[in-house]
């Protein structure tokens, strides 16, 4: 597996609509198990106040990530190839999204 980030502009009009497509990345995501990993994501609001995000996934390749976005409702074609991780600090208290 390859470490990538996905990209997602202005998916999402409200926190509710993000929760309910997080919920369905879980359900997709433990059915996809064997080819794909969601490591952690960072919701962004976007510069018309839609909310868009920065996914961390581990993926046998680009094709289930795509396939995965297009089953949960949020696909993206920024995919990129991770050149390497730097961890300065642990991450601040996370926003749980339910």
């Amino acid at each position: 597996m390859e470490l990538y980030i996905i990209r997602r502009h202005g998916i999402w009009s409200n926190e509710d609509e993000l929760a309910e497509t997080n919920r369905k990345s879980l359900e997709v995501g433990e059915e996809m198990q064997d080819r794909l990993r969601w490591i952690r994501s960072y919701a962004v609001t976007e510069e018309d106040g839609r909310i868009g995000s920065v996914c961390i996934y581990e993926a046998s390749d680009r094709e289930a990530i795509r396939e995965h976005g297009q089953r949960i409702g949020a696909p993206s074609e920024d995919i990129r190839l991770a050149r390497g991780t730097a961890v300065k600090r642990a991450d601040p208290e996370p926003v749980i999204f339910v």
